[in-house]
């Protein structure tokens, strides 16, 4: 198992460490790319793909942990968007 199956493996546990760095690299491997809303943005960022609705996440402040509700409503999209099952 490669280093990106590994880290949708580890996502889909919903651990409770799983980093804002680990979430844009699983975002990207699914060729979702990172747009900030603007300079007024704060910590509100939006990642597009193509073909898929955009996910919008807060960049949690001031740690670098994901929150749960979040990371389930990352899950959700990737599985409604056929990433995941």
């Amino acid at each position: 198992m490669g280093s990106k199956e590994k880290l949708i493996e580890r996502f889909k546990r919903l651990p409770n460490d799983f980093t804002f760095d680990e979430m844009e690299r699983l975002l990207s491997i699914f060729g979702y790319e990172k747009s900030n809303k603007g300079k007024t943005s704060g910590s509100r960022v939006i990642y597009h793909n193509e073909n898929k609705r955009p996910i919008m996440l807060h960049k949690p402040h001031p740690g670098n942990i994901i929150k749960g509700y979040a990371m389930k409503q990352v899950l959700d999209e990737l599985k409604e968007a056929g990433f995941l099952k």
